[in-house]
């Protein structure tokens, strides 16, 4: 559906020439909720605008189901961009329109009749779950009612893509969720591919199935989300899975390890089994674990033993039973 080959950006000014992105290439497929992930700075938003051509690229290709977007009319293009919706981090609503007229509003400008407009509006509100909020305005409604109002609005033109840039950002966690779990529903229920633009890897782990690790405007790492959250090969990518910890960091020992948890019985006492086989005492420093259909997905921080025998036994009782682990060193 979207292919970026050797995409570039650069802003240039009288001091100096930034280059915001760098050769990226990627494909997302019909169907993919795609993350792109990185820290502030990494390029992430500037990449998002030159996918729909908001920016246009300094240099290679968008191609949009086949055709390169170098190559449109400014008519063509405009056409083409009601196809990629966008939702962003500060809602973007009109403060002095409730939330069925910002529904309306890009219904309105393709020239819609307002009677069918309200009616896909309404349709849409309660997709959403704010059928019962259409009269109401920005200034009445949470942080999460605004952005299913935005939602709402980015699908009113029945587009093929939905990006999201830091869609979730301003929310708090339950509300993230929330907002994510819609955002899942709709790429099922509506076939919308979507593409979120993130800082957060809990956020690509719960909807994504596909993730590109973006570091100084270059894709780094790209894959599964699976297989990059198993093993990831970058240092950001580590960093984003595994934030550095002050408790690791002032730990007189190396023995840390983390165990990466793909969707074992979540019945299973691991640690307890592990301890008792092993007759080795474990300290646990952390654990981000969810309990899905009765499996266990996510990772722990095990703080082993100082001798070596303890933790040979460790290690070879998590291989022999096919738990995929790896070592944490204080300095990343």
């Amino acid at each position: 559906m979207i292919e970026l080959r050797k995409l570039c950006k650069s802003f240039t000014s009288s001091n100096a020439t930034v280059d915001a992105v760098k050769d990226v290439s990627l494909t997302i497929e019909n169907g993919d909720i795609y993350g792109i992930i990185g820290l502030s700075g990494a390029g992430k938003s500037t990449l998002v605008r030159c996918i729909n051509y908001l920016e246009k690229p300094t240099s290679g290709s968008v191609i949009f189901n086949g055709v390169d977007l170098a190559s449109l009319s400014k008519k063509e293009l405009l056409k083409t961009r009601h196809k990629m919706s966008m939702i962003f981090q500060n809602f973007n609503l009109l403060s002095q329109r409730n939330a069925l007229k910002n529904v309306c509003y890009p219904l309105e400008i393709t020239g819609v009749p307002k009677k069918q407009a309200m009616a896909k509006a309404e349709a849409l509100l309660e997709t959403v779950g704010l059928a019962d909020r259409k009269y109401s305005y920005p200034s009445q409604l949470s942080g999460g009612q605004k952005q299913r109002v935005a939602i709402a609005r980015a699908l009113a033109t029945d587009p093929e893509v939905l990006l999201c840039d830091e869609a979730t950002s301003a929310l708090d966690p339950n509300t993230t969720r929330s907002i994510l779990s819609l955002l899942k529903e709709i790429n099922e229920k509506m076939g919308v591919t979507i593409i979120v633009i993130t800082h957060e890897m809990k956020v690509v782990e719960q909807i994504c199935n596909k993730v590109a690790v973006l570091d100084g405007g270059e894709v780094v790492e790209q894959g599964l989300v699976k297989d990059v959250f198993i093993s990831p090969q970058s240092k950001i990518a580590k960093e984003l899975i595994l934030p550095p910890s002050q408790a690791i960091q002032s730990m007189d020992s190396d023995n840390v390890i983390r165990i990466v948890f793909d969707g074992r019985s979540a019945d299973e006492p691991l640690i307890s089994n592990l301890i008792m086989d092993c007759h080795t005492p474990l300290n646990i420093l952390g654990a981000d674990t969810k309990n899905i259909d009765g499996k266990s997905f996510g990772q722990m921080l095990l703080q082993l033993p100082a001798d070596d025998s303890s933790v040979q036994r460790v290690k070879s009782y998590l291989s022999e039973h096919g738990l995929t682990y790896e070592e944490v060193r204080r300095n990343g």
